[in-house]
């Protein structure tokens, strides 16, 4: 060998090396990291699996591509004239050159095969593991395991093994065409040799068998497939496709007969027959298909299909987890009295008047503190404090790196490293200047009841924590500003992996591309780095194969913060069952996660035992998920049905609560989600006490309108508290009776003779003026409609809760709280305000003359007379003289009631 194709080699190897090291670091650091957080059996297990069914597709496809190809190369001792001819100097290569040519091509296409079987891995290991759904389809009677585990397996393994088939027919084709072995001659037509005959003979018969195969495949896949109106096979699918697919299965074992036949005579007509053959059944079917569809199913298409859509109707609800929705009948004229309004005092006490972006930007104008801290979200919870159940919605004060003064290594890595404490207030609370009441406030945090300590409030994985930092170094670390000085901290949890000694520093410089981790001096003994911080990134790594809902939360449970975040096992192949969104059919919210803030302690919770697929993961990870029974008592107590899942089973069933056949062909009796401000309604929490309870808890509720119509048809509810939790209820309006829907009462409000020039008045004082979510509130078999306005002054940035509108029935009143606007409704009662918004009522001094005995009549027109003159002086300086003259008329007569002595009855 010469010398410049060594250079050349060993210039690769040194390419290939630098380029792998990188990624050999951050394979070893990854390693590292699944062994500080306990699951390397999962790391292990993908790996191995990656490495051998990646090692197994590329011996495998690299061995038929080569002998195929070093076979139809050995068919001819002359040279190869690879181009060339006319002006065009001819490129000549010998039998041994192609050979290396053919390693290396055959080489190059296994390695991406070998890949993307790799990538396959889990496909693989759920074929293996997989545990039966007990539930099979109407047609084949398969179980449902076969079309979400095996089916794709074996499209897999099929696809494959066609890919690497069709390769070598294409490259053999090609070598001999280049030979002179294989040739088409205008006098004498296709010249082949019989060796060549005999060779793509078989080639072509190992095509029609794996065409065979995916004929085979095929009849199953139309359960998984939309058709017609429904989703999984239709009539047409059954009487004309699913015979076809039979047919062509025959046509092309038959096929792959006359080809291996003809590769032993030498006739040229039995591979043109049998791919001709094949050709005639496909189009054939096809076209009987189409006439069926036109002739038969479509004059008649209800009755043709009505079978298929009973199929789909019970598939789609099975998938969903909607067989045991509850259905609830609500006479829709039901009135409200005072006494409904103090019988769902934990309702009306919880009724969500703050929405999350107003108190987002509110928070982070009056509890941020510093610039490089931000609040990412708003999360809804509930909590008993001081003996009460109370809706509250909290926050947590993150560091936000980007917006540190000075973005020195140092800063970002070792000494700003983690976000302090949060923010916690209660949902309808509110100070005179119209901010939200906190309940844990301020740095360090400060609670303003036993029940809501945070003994630990340092944040060192959150939705913000985004990069790595390294604790434990010779650079103190930032806890939060006191005053004009700060205060410094050391970690001291368990997560992190450690750093000392040159090789790992050398390798987590690599891995995150800088050299300060390698010469930085204020590294140490006991210096750990902590990365995958984001609770998304985090649990994403570990856990791949869920999918997470978007809405992780944050809890304050014993003193100490958790995230929990909900996730799903889900598929795209639930035979007959319609899919929510592109790759869902079928789901469950089988999985909590907990991450604690300060550990980055991460535990995957079994949620939903029953659940195939989570049961499957089981068995492929043993120790992956826990019991959820061994999560401490104080967390489950936090566990909240989640979103993401309860917005794709409202969307589902608009529609599949019609399971007669003939109204869901028709449909007659579609729902939709309600459409405000052209922005649809979204699945909202709240503590209220539902129809026939006893007792207020924690649910999520979405209203519900007929198709084309803007009144309600029905609300639905997911609950969330202890042994309720999980459980649905549709509550249903009567059809012939008209109950005002949100999209409905939005519009009266905007037209409303009071409320809408107050608002147009308050938008031309340069303020700004915020609507927050229309709620339907439900109280007995009644609703109230409930929407908090907020003001943010002009050039300002803190809206302010002003105003609290109530609709019910065609009463429209907006007053400053809440408790005036039911005062308006309903008439006053008796501790009508929250407890933070009562004044206390100061001891008489030593004395003084008792307190004069009014009757409670009295006392309430005087309670009465007093709100009407504030709301007329209001009106006053506000400029709204027709509030301000109905305001006095009614001040008026309240006063001529009192003066004749009479009480309102």
């Amino acid at each position: 060998m010469s010398i410049r194709p060594i250079v050349l080699l060993a210039a690769l190897a040194v390419l290939l090396l630098l380029l792998s090291v990188p990624s050999l670091a951050e394979l070893y650091t990854e390693w590292l990291w699944f062994g500080e957080t306990g699951y390397q059996q999962i790391f292990l297990q993908s790996l191995r699996t990656k490495i051998l069914l990646g090692g197994a597709a590329f011996l495998l496809s690299f061995a038929v591509l080569l002998t195929n190809l070093r076979l139809a190369l050995g068919g001819s001792g002359k040279p190869y004239l690879v181009f060339g001819g006319g002006d065009v100097q001819p490129v000549v290569l010998d039998r041994r050159q192609l050979r290396w040519i053919a390693t290396a091509a055959a080489g190059l296409v296994a390695v991406f095969l070998g890949l993307f079987a790799s990538n396959q891995w889990l496909v693989w290991l759920q074929y293996l593991h997989a545990v039966p759904f007990g539930e099979t389809d109407p047609l084949f009677e398969r179980d449902a395991a076969f079309y979400i585990f095996s089916l794709p397996f074996l499209d897999f393994a099929r696809s494959s093994l066609l890919v690497v088939v069709v390769l070598s027919l294409i490259g053999s084709a090609g070598a001999y065409v280049m030979s002179g072995l294989l040739a088409f001659d205008p006098n004498q037509g296709l010249t082949v040799s019989p060796r060549v005959r005999r060779h793509l003979s078989l080639l072509v018969a190992a095509v029609l068998l794996l065409m065979a195969w995916g004929a085979y495949l095929d009849m199953p896949r139309l359960l998984t497939t939309p058709a017609g109106i429904v989703h999984g096979a239709s009539y047409v699918d059954v009487a004309a496709r699913l015979p076809m697919f039979r047919v062509l299965m025959i046509v092309s074992i038959v096929g792959a007969l006359l080809a291996a036949f003809g590769a032993s005579s030498l006739a040229l007509w039995p591979i043109p027959a049998a791919i001709g053959l094949y050709a005639l059944v496909f189009l054939g079917g096809s076209a009987y298909a189409v006439f069926l569809q036109r002739i038969i199913v479509t004059p008649n298409e209800q009755e043709t299909e009505r079978p298929y859509i009973e199929y789909n109707i019970a598939a789609t609800r099975r998938a969903f987890g909607l067989e045991q929705v509850e259905e609830r009948e609500l006479s829709g004229d039901a009135s409200i009295t005072r006494a409904d309004i103090a019988n769902n005092a934990e309702t009306i006490n919880n009724v969500r008047l703050w929405d999350h972006e107003p108190l987002l930007q509110t928070f982070g104008q009056i509890q941020e503190i510093r610039t490089y801290y931000d609040f990412v979200s708003v999360d809804n919870d509930r909590y008993v404090i001081d003996g009460q159940y109370r809706q509250t919605m909290l926050s947590s004060r993150e560091l936000n790196a980007e917006s540190l003064p000075n973005r020195s290594w140092v800063n970002e890595r070792l000494s700003f490293t983690h976000g302090y404490g949060v923010a916690l207030g209660p949902v309808n609370q509110v100070t005179q200047e119209g901010l939200p009441m906190l309940f844990i406030k301020d740095l360090p945090p400060s609670s303003e009841s036993p029940d809501l300590q945070v003994d630990e409030a340092s944040i060192y994985f959150g939705e913000l924590s985004n990069d790595y930092v390294i604790v434990n170094t010779g650079t103190e670390e930032f806890h939060y500003p006191e005053g004009d000085d700060n205060v410094f901290t050391t970690y001291r949890g368990d997560g992190g992996v450690a750093v000392s000694g040159i090789i790992r520093r050398l390798l987590f410089g690599l891995r995150f591309r800088t050299l300060n981790i390698v010469v930085s001096e204020q590294l140490q003994d006991g210096s750990k780095v902590l990365f995958h911080r984001n609770i998304r990134d985090r649990v994403t790594t570990i856990a791949p194969f869920l999918r997470y809902d978007a809405d992780p939360y944050l809890v304050v449970s014993e003193g100490r913060l958790f995230w929990i975040q909900d996730a799903y096992t889900a598929s795209d192949r639930y035979p007959y069952s319609a899919p929510a969104t592109p790759g869902v059919n079928y789901i469950r919210n089988s999985v909590k996660v907990v991450i604690d803030v300060y550990h980055g302690h991460t535990t995957f919770y079994l949620a939903d035992p029953d659940d195939p697929i989570a049961r499957t993961l089981g068995s492929i990870f043993p120790d992956f998920l826990r019991p959820l029974d061994e999560m401490p008592a104080d967390l489950r107590a936090h566990v909240r049905y989640p979103e993401d899942i309860f917005a794709l089973q409202t969307a589902i069933y608009s529609t599949y609560h019609m399971t007669n056949p003939a109204i869901f062909y028709t449909p007659e009796d579609q729902w939709d989600v309600p459409v405000i401000d052209s922005v649809p309604m979204e699945p909202y929490y709240t503590i209220m006490k539902l129809p026939g309870e006893t007792e207020a808890e924690f649910i999520q509720m979405l209203p519900f309108t007929p198709r084309g119509k803007n009144n309600l048809a029905a609300w639905m509810v997911a609950r969330s508290d202890g042994e309720q939790y999980g459980k649905m209820f549709v509550f249903q309006f009567p059809k012939q009776k008209v109950v005002f829907g949100p999209s409905q009462i939005a519009a009266r409000i905007n037209q409303d003779q009071v409320i809408s020039p107050q608002i147009t008045l308050w938008n031309q004082q340069g303020s700004e003026v915020i609507q927050g979510t229309l709620l339907v509130i439900p109280i007995e078999e009644a609703l109230l409609y409930i929407r908090p306005l907020y003001l943010r002054a002009a050039g300002g940035r803190i809206p302010e809760l002003k105003r609290v509108i109530v609709a019910y029935q065609n009463q429209i009143v907006m007053e400053e709280t809440l408790n005036l606007s039911l005062n308006r409704l309903f008439g006053p009662g008796t501790g009508d305000a929250p407890p933070t918004l009562v004044a206390a009522q100061a001891a008489p001094p030593a004395g003084a003359a008792a307190p004069v005995s009014v009757p409670v009549g009295s006392l309430e027109d005087a309670q009465q007379a007093s709100e009407h003159y504030q709301r007329a002086l209001r009106a006053q300086r506000e400029g709204n003289w027709s509030l301000y003259g109905e305001e006095i008329q009614q001040l008026g007569e309240i006063l001529a009631r009192m003066a004749a002595g009479e009480t309102e009855p």
